[in-house]
């Protein structure tokens, strides 16, 4: 097998770990890239491409994600993960194990550890890797690395919500979700939201945005039912969609560019958080992005003529 065909054979593992490591889809396509150019830039063949390509591409997402939490620290609101609707690598044995851990919720967890506590409880709790392997990927000993992990499952366990629905509850529940968003159903809405339900919005200053959190079931349901028939009335589009995972869904303006993503996270039966992603940068990958600032211009204008 040629170096290409070792590499593209892997890719989908290598872009899922960086991805894991960094919760940013730009950033992982970058770290996989730059582990290629190291690859085939070797002299000697690794006896394993996969442990060779995974180290690489997880140190290097452990220095970009080192750069990354200073800009991090100084972003315009809530962060959230660049949205993905679709993972690379796929293990039907492991296939609930795997969407839970590229969640928002978990990948938001994963943004208490440090660098290099989130490379090991990836590389170990969601792929499986041995302690040698993730020893030499880290650079650190075997017994480091067993400590690094204790700390990290202490936080990811102080983080995580009891009870967590399951998916088929999960998609039920967020067909009943779109549905009353689409028909404008207040108290449709309102009975599927948790009572201290939060809605929140990442535009990173670069798109209209929540001013801050919206909470309480009651506040939720009538912001989502007082502005959606609105993006409606200027031919905004939505189509549900998993999104890290969980329900969501893709908005569109009405040339079919991406406006924002939604994703819903279920708990107890009803909708404990809805997650809103319109900073542009992190929809790029998705396809052409809609001006949400002209799209707000839109809403506002359609708000006077409705009055």
């Amino acid at each position: 097998m040629s170096k290409v065909d070792e590499f593209e054979e892997l890719r989908p593992l290598l872009f899922s770990i960086a991805y894991r490591i960094l919760g940013s889809v730009g950033e992982a396509e970058d770290a996989v890239q730059e582990a290629w150019l190291r690859f085939d830039a070797s002299a000697t063949r690794p006896a394993s491409a996969k442990a060779f390509l995974s180290a690489t591409v997880t140190r290097i997402s452990i220095d970009v994600l080192r750069s990354a939490r200073v800009r991090r620290e100084e972003y315009v609101g809530p962060w959230f993960p660049e949205p993905l609707l679709s993972d690379p690598y796929q293990d039907p044995a492991r296939s609930a194990e795997l969407a839970d851990s590229v969640s928002m919720a978990a990948l938001l967890l994963l943004e208490r550890l440090s660098p290099l506590e989130r490379s090991v409880f990836v590389l170990r709790e969601v792929f499986a890797f041995g302690f040698d392997e993730i020893a030499a990927a880290v650079g650190r000993s075997e017994a480091a690395c067993r400590q690094l992990l204790v700390r990290a499952r202490r936080h990811m366990r102080a983080g995580r919500p009891r009870f967590e629905a399951d998916r088929q509850e999960r998609q039920e529940l967020a067909a009943r979700f779109f549905d009353a968003l689409r028909e404008g159903d207040f108290a449709g809405l309102r009975d599927l939201l948790a009572a201290d339900v939060s809605m929140v919005g990442d535009g990173g200053g670069k798109a209209p945005q929540l001013a801050r959190a919206v909470v309480g079931a009651e506040n939720v349901a009538r912001l989502l039912t007082s502005v959606f028939p609105l993006l409606a009335r200027i031919d905004v589009t939505f189509e549900p969609h998993e999104v890290n995972g969980r329900p969501g869904a893709v908005f569109r303006d009405r040339d079919g560019k991406v406006l924002h993503v939604l994703a819903i996270e279920v708990l107890d039966g009803q909708i404990q958080t809805i997650r809103s992603v319109i900073n542009p940068d992190k929809l790029g990958h998705l396809g052409p992005v809609a001006d949400a600032w002209a799209v707000d211009r839109e809403v506002k204008q359609a708000r006077r003529e409705m009055k």
